[in-house]
C-alpha cells in the first residue's frame, strides 16, 4: 500500500531536517508520483593528472588507480569515461576550453568566437516554470560560469553561499518582499520599452548591425522570461530548513573550503526542488591552497613539466577535491524520496575540460557519470575522439528532455 506524502513532512537524513515544498511528487488527492530527474554539472578547471586516474583494465573489473580509491565506497554508483571531448578546443588563450565544456562551441576565444547554449541551459528551458530557479550556476572564485544562453551570453555565476541561503530558503520581511515586487515591474516596463526601441532601429539599421540588434533581443526576452518566472514565485512560501545558514569563506586561499560550502548546497537545493538544473565551476583561484604540504598554486603546480615535487603538491589539491566530490555522493546517497535515494534520482556529471593540463589539451577529458537511472560500476574506454556533446544528449533523454542532437553530437551514448 502506498501512503500519501503530507505537505507538512520533514524529511531527516545525516543531520538535516527540512520541509518539503510543494512537489509534483504530491497530487491534490495526496497520491505519489515518481520524483523529478535533476541534473548537476561539476567542472574542476584544471584537471585530473591522468597517470593517477586511468585504469588499464576497463569493464566492471578495472583496477583502482589513486584517485579511484578516493570513491571506492561509491564504485557502482558511477560510470569513468574515457575518449571523450570536444573538437576544435584550441582558443586564443590555453585555458578558453573553459567556456565550452557545456556548450562543446568551436575555436572558443579566437576571432568572431560566439558560444553557444550549454547543456543545463538547454533543461533549464525545458523545465522553466516548474522551480522557483530554473537553473543554478555556481562558481568557487569569481563571477565566470561555464553556463551560457541561447544567444551565446554568459550567466553570472554566484559565489556567495550565505547569500544565496538566503535567497533559497530565508523569508523576506514584508516591506523588502514588496520592494521587490516593484523592481521586477519596473524591469519589465523598461524591457518593453527597450524592446520596442531596438525594434524599430532594425527598419534603419545595416545586416551587420540588425545582428548585433537580434543578439539584442534575444537577451531582452531571456530577462523578460525571467522576470515572469520571479514574479510567479514571489508570494509562494520557501521551503523551511532547519540548518544554520553557511558562513562565507572570505579567504580565495581556502579553494577547498569553498567549495564544500558550494557542494554542501546542492543536495538542499534538489531535494527542496528548488531547482533541478545545478552547475558549478571549481576555479583556478590564483592562490596557494590552504592544505598541508602545498607551497604552490594550483594553475602552476598542474603545469608541472613531470616535475616530480610539483606533482605531490598536485596530488595533494586533486585528492581534496575528489574528497569533496565524494562526500557530495555520499550525502546525495544518503538523503531519500518515495522510495530511492536523492542519487538515484539526479544525474551528476563531474570532469574537466582539460584531459592533460600539463599540456593544455583539451582530449580525453576526465568524465565521470554518476546517479540517475544509469548502470553503473564500469570504467568505459571510447574510442578517442568521441564527442561528449553524446554523453550530454543521453543524459538529457534520460531526464525526459527528447532531443536528437546538442552541440557537437554525433547521436547517444551507449554503453
Amino acid at each position: 500500500m502506498i501512503k500519501t506524502i503530507d505537505r507538512r513532512t520533514m524529511l531527516k537524513s545525516t543531520g538535516v531536517a527540512l520541509t518539503l515544498p510543494m512537489l509534483e511528487s504530491m497530487n491534490r488527492n495526496g497520491s505519489v508520483l515518481p520524483p523529478p530527474q535533476r541534473l548537476v554539472f561539476l567542472c574542476t578547471t584544471l584537471g585530473l593528472h591522468p597517470p593517477n586516474l586511468w585504469p588499464k583494465t576497463p569493464g566492471k573489473d578495472y583496477e583502482a588507480t589513486a584517485y579511484l580509491k578516493i570513491l571506492q565506497d561509491h564504485r557502482n554508483d558511477f560510470t569513468l569515461f574515457s575518449g571523450l571531448q570536444h573538437e576544435d578546443q584550441t582558443g586564443r588563450q590555453p585555458h578558453d576550453s573553459e567556456m565550452t565544456f557545456l556548450t562543446s562551441a568551436r575555436k572558443p576565444g579566437m576571432g568572431g568566437f560566439r558560444n553557444s547554449v550549454s547543456i543545463d541551459q538547454i533543461a533549464a528551458t525545458q523545465l522553466k516554470n516548474k522551480t522557483r530557479f530554473s537553473s543554478i550556476t555556481l562558481g568557487s572564485a569569481k563571477s565566470q560560469s561555464q553556463s551560457y544562453t541561447a544567444g551565446g551570453v554568459m550567466i553570472p555565476a554566484q559565489t556567495n553561499p550565505a547569500k544565496l541561503f538566503e535567497s533559497l530558503f530565508m523569508k523576506g520581511r514584508p516591506k523588502e518582499i514588496e520592494s521587490q515586487k516593484r523592481r521586477l515591474n519596473q524591469g519589465k516596463s523598461i524591457l518593453d520599452q527597450l524592446s520596442a526601441q531596438a525594434k524599430s532601429l532594425q527598419q534603419k539599421a545595416s545586416q551587420a548591425d540588425n545582428h548585433l540588434l537580434d543578439d539584442y533581443l534575444q537577451s531582452v526576452r531571456e530577462a523578460e522570461t525571467n522576470i515572469g518566472n520571479f514574479q510567479s514565485w514571489i508570494d509562494k512560501p520557501k521551503p523551511q530548513v532547519e540548518i544554520e545558514k553557511p558562513k562565507n569563506i572570505s579567504d580565495i586561499a581556502d579553494i577547498i573550503g569553498r567549495t564544500r560550502l558550494l557542494m554542501n548546497l546542492i543536495p538542499l537545493i534538489i531535494q527542496t526542488d528548488s531547482s533541478r538544473v545545478v552547475s558549478l565551476m571549481i576555479q583556478d583561484h590564483f592562490a596557494v591552497p590552504k592544505i598541508k604540504g602545498v607551497t604552490g598554486n594550483h594553475h602552476n603546480l598542474s603545469h608541472h613539466g613531470q616535475d616530480r615535487t610539483k606533482i605531490i603538491q598536485l596530488q595533494k589539491i586533486e585528492t581534496a577535491i575528489l574528497h569533496s566530490f565524494g562526500d557530495l555522493l555520499h550525502q546525495m546517497k544518503s538523503r531519500t524520496e518515495t522510495g530511492s535515494s536523492l542519487l538515484k534520482n539526479t544525474s551528476v556529471l563531474f570532469g574537466s575540460n582539460l584531459g592533460n593540463a600539463n599540456a593544455h589539451q583539451a582530449s580525453n577529458l576526465p568524465i565521470f557519470l554518476a546517479g540517475g537511472k544509469f548502470k553503473h560500476g564500469q570504467y568505459i574506454a571510447k574510442s578517442k575522439g568521441t564527442p561528449l556533446s553524446n554523453l550530454f544528449v543521453s543524459m538529457l533523454n534520460q531526464n525526459g528532455i527528447e532531443i536528437d542532437h546538442f552541440g557537437q553530437s554525433t547521436g547517444t551514448l551507449s554503453w
